[in-house]
């Protein structure tokens, strides 16, 4: 009996020792065909029969199985050829890094049987053809670097529909086209999805925006529909936000840090949104600074969202036949006036230490649902803390245009420190535009030099004449004596307009008093309307014969 256990015993282990030494005959051969289709300059030269597979260079195999590889890292090795299909009959591989090398032809689709890899690292290559869907087989992998190749095509639905261990995905500087696939929400471990620089198209899945763990999502450099893009500048671009977990709609300021000046405008906005709290300032949800897994910068700002968009879209309306749907009645723009005079008092006068805007201009102007007014994008924001005989001058003087052409105060074009009164004379530009539905830039003015002498020869006899007339199509029907009141009040607004927006800083009023003369023409406005139990301002008819 213990003479046939023993035989029995014998048996086993013998075909255990064959089927072992088949084994590693397979991932050794897999390794060699390998070798056979890429040109090494040397750095394969280990790879030979003086010693084992498991330790050849790049080679790591099982301590539980030694006959497995499970690890091939070869990445920056100046490896150049195709790579091999034999690749897939590692079937124990759990990490390929061939990154930075030479390879080109077509990713493999044997590389679909690698169903224990964690760790796919192509990157930095020149592989072409479209991504195989068998790699939606490798059902636990974690991290996918196909970066910097040629791929192209679309992007298989099936990657988010099998793959979800996935929390790296990066395809970025390839040819991928058509849509993002809706199926990659479905990786609720995702936490870097980088697509940038391909030629896809449409729009941003809405379930991407659910995925809690998402550290960054970049589609730079795409076709994709920009519906969600609110607005771009020099500084980089604003886009909607929504966050379908909370039911809550955000804006998201992602700087550009190709300049050192837009990382000082990240932190000179950063600083003063930290100071402020006021009903009439943009309210900041929280912001972003951190470095990307490539080593880059990236910052961002949140703030509520303002569904009716900036105040320039609406008093400068792309369409030529206006509505009352999409201008600003009289009424508004005054309010609109109020929440910004109250907004530049707050940052002037009780602001610790003092805060002075610099950008003043209608599309820095937010709206939100009630149409009420916040102002918004600090970036060039100065903290002010000493006085002088002009004003609150800004304690580190920084010198130069500081602004936008039509609204810059003109002493900043001489060199002069940021001021407050140069966010007055901003401000009265800003009145002077709200009022004429006129830009300062538009060039339209005929001999005049600009906007201000443009109202200032106007008033106060052809007040009507240069007056918005988009204001006027939300009129009633009134008599003569209320468009011969409205006419006055309009003089006053454009007269402080043009009383805030002199050449010299001397001459232009107090924060102070420029706010409490807009309240007291707002409120002279709101006494006339309710004494005459009017709801809206004078008709269209009467202010045209009036002109006339």
């Amino acid at each position: 009996m213990a003479m046939g256990v023993m035989s029995l015993l014998c048996a086993f282990l013998a075909v255990l020792t064959t089927a072992t030494a088949i084994v590693a005959g397979s991932d050794e051969a897999a390794l060699l065909a390998f070798k056979a289709q890429v040109s090494d300059g040397g750095s394969l030269a280990s790879w030979n029969s003086s010693a084992s597979f498991c330790s050849w260079e790049g080679v790591t195999c099982s301590h539980r199985r030694p006959a497995r590889v499970v690890a091939l890292r070869l990445n920056n090795k100046a490896l150049a050829g195709e790579l091999s299909p034999a690749i897939g009959n590692l079937t124990f591989l759990r990490t390929l890094n061939l990154s930075f090398n030479w390879f080109h032809g077509e990713i493999p689709a044997s590389l679909g049987r690698l169903r224990r890899l964690h760790r796919l690292d192509l990157g930095d290559n020149s592989f072409s053809g479209t991504l195989p869907v068998n790699l939606s087989s490798c059902v636990s992998m974690a991290i996918m670097g196909l970066l910097n190749n040629r791929l192209g095509g679309r992007i298989p639905a099936e990657l988010g529909e099998k793959l979800t261990s996935l929390v790296r995905i990066s395809l970025s500087n390839n040819s991928f086209t058509g849509l993002i696939p809706p199926s990659l929400a479905n990786l609720s471990r995702l936490e870097i999805l980088d697509l940038s620089r391909n030629q896809l198209v449409g729009s941003i899945p809405p379930g991407l925006g659910s995925i809690r763990g998402m550290q960054q999502f970049s589609i730079a450099r795409n076709l994709i529909n920009e519906a969600n893009l609110l607005g771009r500048g020099s500084y980089g671009a604003v886009y909607k936000c929504v966050l379908d977990n909370e039911e809550r709609t955000l804006a998201v300021k992602v700087f550009n840090l190709g300049q050192s000046r837009y990382s000082k405008s990240f932190e000179a906005e950063c600083e003063a949104m930290r100071r402020i709290r006021h009903r009439c300032l943009i309210k900041i949800i929280t912001s972003c600074s951190s470095i990307n897994h490539q080593g880059q910068e990236f910052k961002a700002l949140v703030f509520e969202f303002m569904p009716n968009g900036n105040l320039d879209s609406w008093l400068h309306q792309s369409s030529q036949d206006p509505t009352t749907n999409n201008t600003l009645s009289l009424a508004q723009r005054f309010d609109i006036a109020i929440d910004i005079v109250d907004a530049v008092e707050y940052l002037h006068n009780y602001c610790q230490p003092l805060v002075i805007h610099c950008d003043l201009k209608p599309s820095n102007i937010l709206l939100a649902e009630d149409m009420s007014a916040r102002v918004g994008d600090f970036g060039i924001s100065r903290i002010l803390q000493e006085n002088t005989s002009e004003g609150m001058q800004s304690s580190y003087g920084s010198t130069g245009i500081r602004g936008s052409i039509g609204y810059v105060a003109p002493e900043y074009g001489e060199g002069s420190a940021a001021s407050t009164a140069g966010d007055i004379y901003s401000l009265g530009i800003l009145l002077l535009e709200m009022f004429t539905g006129r830009s300062p830039i538009e060039g339209t003015f005929g001999d005049s030099l600009g906007l201000h002498k443009f109202v200032e020869d106007a008033l106060p006899d052809r007040t009507l004449e240069i007056a918005d007339p988009t204001m006027w199509l939300h009129s009633g029907q009134h008599n003569n004596t209320t468009s011969i009141r409205i006419q006055e009040l309009l003089v006053s607004v454009l007269s402080l307009g043009i009383s805030c927006s002199k050449q010299q800083p001397r001459d232009r009023p107090l924060t102070s008093d420029a706010t409490a003369e807009m309240h007291a023409i707002r409120d002279a406005y709101l006494k006339f309307i309710g004494k005459h139990g009017a709801e809206r301002e004078a008709s269209t008819q009467e202010i045209q014969s009036s002109i006339a």
